[in-house]
């Protein structure tokens, strides 16, 4: 191939500019997003395909696109408008600071869950325990990010965490490779697994979305993110806090912590499962004043 057909394939005049391909998304995704979520989302795919961040992108915005950059944006528009999340097109989510891979098997973790994270942060810099020897057990890991978060706080915790699908770990050992942080991370169906030894927390953010609640999931959710990290797996939906609440007696150590993520339509029935059981058992809301954590201390 010639010098000049070469040239060709990565740059034409006829090309979208920055500033007409940002137009072009605006409409062309009108029905799904605002103008400025698409003026946020427009400028991320810009960034992560031309490499050209906010600043460059108004200082060369009537630059025309490479030919292949622009067949990739224009690629984008076409995921997008299938639902799919934006952040699994990207391949990335930030979460609490730090940047996470995430694909269609795992969850993309939400705002909540960082407000656990703040929680759980909170409350063992305020306690007495010493953190060079606690022991965290993480029920449900997905993406890794709740163990990755406290690890990097709390570099000298040994946290293990449980998950059963494996594709889901494969991209938690990715990012915990990526941060370059020491997670144990086991494999294994938690209803059906029997713990051997004991922890000075637990934590977990599991499955409880009732079967009755499907109709209520948005596609972009349901068609695009693992069922079984959504649903219960049965008509109860809050077997996962039995189970969690059973092996609590017998495996988290006295004085230890618990700290859930939940059901906000079950927010009195799960704390319920913890009353007896702890000294401490609090129903705390989220910044949306909705339940959604139980903290406990046996």
């Amino acid at each position: 191939m010639k010098k000049s057909q070469q040239i060709q394939n990565w740059y034409s005049q006829d090309n979208m500019t920055i500033s007409e391909f940002k137009n072009h998304f605006k409409k062309a995704l009108s029905e799904l997003y605002t103008d400025s979520e698409a003026a946020f989302l427009s400028s991320i795919f810009v960034e992560k395909i031309t490499g050209f961040d906010s600043f460059h992108q108004r200082r060369f915005s009537e630059q025309p696109l490479l030919t292949d950059d622009e067949k990739k944006l224009l690629n984008v528009i076409s995921e997008l408008k299938t639902n799919k999340p934006y952040q699994h097109i990207l391949g990335e989510t930030e979460f609490y600071g730090m940047s996470f891979f995430v694909n269609e098997n795992v969850l993309i973790p939400r705002p909540e869950t960082e407000e656990l994270l703040e929680l759980v942060i909170r409350k063992v810099q305020n306690s007495l325990f010493n953190v060079q020897n606690l022991k965290i057990l993480d029920i449900g890991t997905g993406s890794g990010v709740i163990p990755l978060v406290l690890k990097k706080h709390f570099p000298e915790t040994q946290i293990t965490s449980i998950d059963f699908s494996e594709k889901a770990l494969e991209v938690a050992q990715k990012n915990a490779d990526f941060h370059q942080l020491d997670i144990k991370f086991v494999h294994g169906d938690y209803l059906n697994f029997d713990l051997n030894e004991n922890f000075d927390i637990i934590i977990s953010n599991p499955p409880y979305i009732g079967t009755d609640e499907e109709k209520e999931i948005e596609h972009s959710v349901k068609g695009f993110e693992p069922m079984m990290a959504l649903f219960s797996p049965t008509s109860d939906a809050l077997i996962f806090y039995r189970k969690i609440a059973e092996d609590s007696k017998k495996y988290l150590n006295e004085n230890g912590f618990l700290f859930l993520e939940i059901n906000q339509k079950l927010g009195p029935e799960t704390l319920e499962l913890y009353r007896h059981d702890f000294t401490e058992a609090q129903l705390i809301k989220d910044l949306s004043e909705n339940d959604r954590f139980i903290f406990g201390i046996k």
